[in-house]
């Protein structure tokens, strides 16, 4: 459920929103989607009110999504490589006799201390663009009325309202559970795991999307005992299968378990920990003991209790229908971010899906968002990085395909810095050359996705790309490899 704050939990610096000013938009939601929705409407000139739940801004991405998890995930990475301190030409003490100390309590606190940060450029953010801000749990009062969209913020019971021409709706996702599971006690949600006291002897995953396997990456580099349970025929479903099969390899050789088709039956705090009842994939009912057990099966919409029913608002499995616009059924009303329905929930969906939704109701251009155009990033080691169609897709879309796979064994900069496992795939239409999908397992993959991103948004080509100079050395040059794999003609393999 959402957390209703206290009122007057707001910093008392940011602009206020009030209740005789009609602003021109006003927000439901402080998280990536909404507050860039806010920022960009300022930008365009338009007076603008944010109105959120939490007494701080970020959303789940901020607090307890995106950036706590890939805080550790570099703590993680960095762990892994001192581990391998001496191939690196570094001792710890004469002749490495010492060995280099976790200290958990400070790996928390960086990330609390990157959290806060973030949270303060957020709040200098609202003061520069002049953005009213007003705590509260916000509900759409019914339609407009003359053209005035009214917004309620209940503040744990102290009401307000603000009144606006457009509205934008940004109230975000939040974790599901298994049928009659309760977080508690040793099962976690994304949100428990980040404050836990010490990494667990052991942790059982339920789900292998990102969530579940950047945690089991986490987790695992501190020396945690993982085991996965995943539902589906294989790990990172959404992924080219090709990936999801080198990723199940790589983390059988990092020592982490991974079971497909697992049906879970049953979850149980134990005096010991957890234990977790599940059907495999032989049809056999299993059980399996740990410290603690993580449910990543995914997020479901918050659009209950935020009025709608009082709207001509239209759900889908209880996310919101909206046009390329990001318009719904309600005149003058917008969705953005986790809550639409047909976008993935991507914090950097969701920024992009406010942009437009701002842009449509200043009056300026816009592009709307597109599915095939939307990188896929997952920070588990070895990342994951993807764009376009997958090869099955493409050829179900009847495509004629050419695909080049180039390994990052042959590439020297991954060399460098220690990381030889993964690939660049690259799925291109046979008869023209275009560029239909990249998908990248290996060192950072999240960060070269953006290439192929600009490449397919501008329509290029393979023979393009073969041509396009890649700086050498680098991680990047893994790319031009790939497009000449294509036509068969990668150098360095």
């Amino acid at each position: 459920m959402k957390v209703r704050p206290s009122a007057g939990t707001r910093r008392l610096e940011l602009p206020l929103a009030d209740s005789e000013t009609i602003y021109d938009v006003v927000v439901m939601g402080g998280g990536p989607a909404g507050y860039t929705a806010a920022i960009r409407g300022a930008e365009y000139g338009l007076k603008v009110a944010l109105i959120d739940a939490s007494p701080k801004l970020g959303g789940t991405c901020l607090h307890v999504g995106c950036i706590p998890t890939k805080a550790l995930l570099f703590n993680a990475e960095i762990w892994d490589h001192l581990k391998d301190a001496a191939e690196y030409g570094i001792s710890f003490g004469e002749g490495g006799a010492a060995k280099p100390a976790l200290d958990w309590a400070a790996v928390l606190k960086r990330k609390d201390a990157i959290i806060a940060r973030h949270v303060k450029g957020l709040e200098f953010l609202m003061r520069k663009h002049k953005i009213a801000v007003m705590a509260g749990f916000g509900r759409l009062t019914g339609g407009a009325n003359g053209g005035v969209h009214t917004v309620e913020a209940d503040a744990n019971g102290a009401k307000s309202l603000v009144k606006a021409k457009n509205v934008i709706l940004a109230t975000g996702s939040e974790a599901k559970l298994l049928p009659g599971l309760v977080a508690g006690g040793n099962i976690l949600t994304n949100i428990e795991i980040l404050s836990l006291a010490a990494p667990p002897k052991s942790l059982i995953v339920i789900g292998a999307g990102a969530v579940g396997v950047e945690f089991a990456s986490i987790f695992r580099s501190f020396g945690t005992e993982v085991t996965i349970l995943e539902f589906l025929p294989r790990v990172v479903p959404v992924e080219d299968e090709e990936i999801s099969k080198e990723l199940a390899r790589v983390f059988r050789k990092r020592g982490i378990e991974t079971q497909t088709g697992a049906k879970v039956e049953k979850v149980e705090n134990t005096s010991a920990g957890v234990k977790v009842t599940y059907t495999g994939a032989n049809g056999m009912v299993q059980t399996k003991e740990a410290e603690k057990v993580l449910v990543a099966v995914g997020r479901g919409p918050l659009t209950q209790d935020i009025g709608l029913e009082k709207t001509r608002v239209e759900l889908e499995r209880g996310l919101v229908k909206v046009n390329e616009a990001q318009q719904t059924a309600e005149p003058g009303v917008y969705a953005v971010g986790d809550i639409v329905a047909g976008l993935p929930q991507l914090a950097h969906v969701g920024m992009m899906s406010g942009m437009v939704a701002a842009a449509k109701i200043a009056g300026r251009a816009f592009r709307p968002v597109r599915r095939e155009r939307i990188p896929g990033c997952t920070y588990c080691e070895p990342q994951i990085g993807s764009a376009g169609l997958t090869e099955a897709q493409a050829k179900e879309k009847g495509c004629t395909v050419k695909v080049g796979k180039f390994p990052f064994a042959g590439n020297s900069k991954a060399t460098v810095v220690g990381r030889h496992d993964g690939f660049v795939k690259i799925v291109s239409d046979a008869q023209y050359g275009e560029i239909l999908g990249v998908h990248i397992i290996g060192p950072q993959a999240t960060e070269m996705i953006a290439e192929a991103v600009a490449v397919m948004e501008l329509e290029g080509t393979v023979e393009e790309m073969m041509f396009a100079i890649h700086a050498h050395p680098t991680l990047s040059e893994a790319m031009l490899d790939a497009y000449g794999a294509v036509e068969g003609m990668a150098i360095n393999a």
